[in-house]
């Protein structure tokens, strides 16, 4: 539980009783609030409703082997559905402040390596099928055995690697660091700003954003995150109308031409369970499908497992109240969004920004999707908040995740070096999977080399084989004659 959101209660004292809902969804339990969950929720929305504008985006701008693309308008609205009922329903059935949406890198899988081997419906039935084993990992107790089988200081250094990726995010998508483009032919891969240096208004909202909301958390003000993107969207506003700016990037702040847009609705169930093995060859396929897995079984992994330390619900082993709900929700979440369009949803990692707001339960949750929900229909007053005005937010629950890294025994060298390789690798290969996969790789080898292979769960040395067969995908594909 971060800093500024603990209660204090004395040792031994039962939680205060309330009403249904409170005890349902253990607000009072959890040492959580009304008001606490609410504002949790509206950070969590606000944090990730650019999904809302960057899913279409990719997978808009992708042509299928017939060269389709699909319709902008009806991606916004899939997108928005998909994340709208299974947060809500990972909210009341796991009860967990962890929202879903359409998964970044999952999504730009499925346009760039699916979609030009086949059509839309065949790449969004591969989807389907991606949840549907996943699905079947966790009925058969495989995906939370793999999960319990991490050692606990391993699933402390995932989330704080989580946090570092997030922040790393922060500064990305504010453009507060950029990717030097490899003809340049320097020799570091990012530098400040888009020129090595800071240039334009949008930047400086996210500079004054960070300071704002650094010195709101540093006196602990109720709603520091969700006050901070307010304000920040107001200054763009304001700033924006009195200027004229062309470089806030994804989302324009700016009053809306309109406030109600109809939904459209076009893309739901569109989809063909079993049409890309014929279209792209059944080892392909079948390699794509495992591709989809591994990636959003151990993103989802390391995010739940991170925002669930960060939220202080881990309980003395290290494990996730209500795992097997949780995993099934997730897979589920997979298959919703094959089925609606919107490329594999998945728990995100944003919802840390509800958590450093004080959200504890699945009630947030409601929240955040009732929000998808009005997102539907409007979709030009929820989408005017810029990526540099919610990027700061980022930074500071990126801060908050940092700080379990006290948890981590760095004296200890057989879990100390596979945790450092598990954050340092987070953020340098913006992905959560290859961090997790760097980290058990080193452990079971730094393991097997102190003669300690026998304390290695069998899973452990299982997953890891499967990461390096993840990692050397490449030369696999080439030998079997499919690249």
């Amino acid at each position: 539980m971060s800093e500024t959101q603990k209660v204090d209660r004395p040792q031994g004292a039962a939680p205060p009783a309330g009403n249904g809902v409170d005890r349902f969804f253990k607000i009072s339990e959890r040492g959580s609030t009304f008001g606490r969950e609410i504002r949790g929720g509206f950070a969590t929305f606000f944090t990730m409703a650019y999904i809302l504008v960057l899913n279409p985006i990719i997978l808009g701008s992708a042509k299928d082997k017939f060269g389709h693309t699909l319709d902008t308008g009806q991606l916004v609205t899939a997108t928005a559905l998909v994340a709208c009922v299974m947060t809500v329903v990972m909210g009341v059935g796991g009860n967990l402040p962890l929202a879903i949406a359409a998964g970044l890198g999952l999504n730009a899988v499925v346009a760039f390596q699916l979609a030009p081997l086949m059509s839309w419906p065949d790449a969004m039935g591969l989807v389907v099928l991606e949840g549907l084993l996943i699905c079947l990992l966790v009925v058969t107790g495989l995906r939370e055995a793999i999960m319990n089988a991490i050692p606990q200081q391993l699933k402390q250094a995932i989330g704080v690697g989580i946090g570092l990726f997030i922040a790393f995010i922060g500064f990305v998508d504010a453009g507060f660091v950029s990717r030097i483009p490899d003809a340049a032919e320097t020799t570091v891969p990012v530098q400040l700003g888009a020129v090595g240096r800071l240039t334009g208004w949008p930047v400086l909202v996210f500079c004054i954003g960070v300071l704002l909301t650094i010195a709101l958390v540093a006196r602990k003000v109720k709603g520091a995150i969700l006050i901070s993107i307010v304000t920040m969207t107001l200054v763009a506003i304001v700033i924006n109308s009195a200027a004229d700016i062309k470089s806030w990037g994804l989302t324009t702040p700016k009053v809306p031409d309109k406030i109600v847009e109809a939904p459209d609705f076009g893309l739901i169930g569109h989809f063909s369970l079993f049409g890309g093995f014929a279209k792209a060859g059944v080892l392909t396929a079948v390699l794509l499908v495992f591709t989809l897995i591994l990636s959003d079984f151990f993103d989802a992994m390391g995010t739940i497992v991170g925002i669930s330390a960060e939220a202080g619900l881990l309980d003395e082993r290290g494990q996730v109240p209500g795992i097997g709900r949780v995993l099934f929700i997730d897979g589920a979440a997979a298959v919703a969004g094959g089925i609606g369009s919107a490329s594999s949803s998945t728990a995100y990692i944003e919802s840390a920004a509800g958590v450093g707001e004080g959200a504890r339960t699945g009630f947030a949750n409601l929240v955040t999707g009732g929000l998808f929900g009005l997102a539907l229909f409007l979709t030009p007053v929820l989408t005017i908040v810029p990526l540099q005005a919610a990027a700061p937010a980022l930074i500071a629950v990126g801060f908050l995740m940092m700080t379990h890294v006290k948890h981590i025994d760095w004296d200890k060298y057989e879990i100390a070096i596979p945790a450092f390789l598990t954050i340092a690798a987070m953020p340098f290969t913006y992905s959560i999977t290859d961090g997790i996969g760097a980290g058990f790789l080193a452990y079971v080898v730094i393991k097997a080399v102190l003669g300690k292979a026998k304390e290695v769960n069998w899973l452990l040395w299982a997953v890891s084989a499967l990461f390096l067969v993840y990692f050397a995908i490449d030369p696999v594909e080439q030998v079997l004659g499919v690249k």
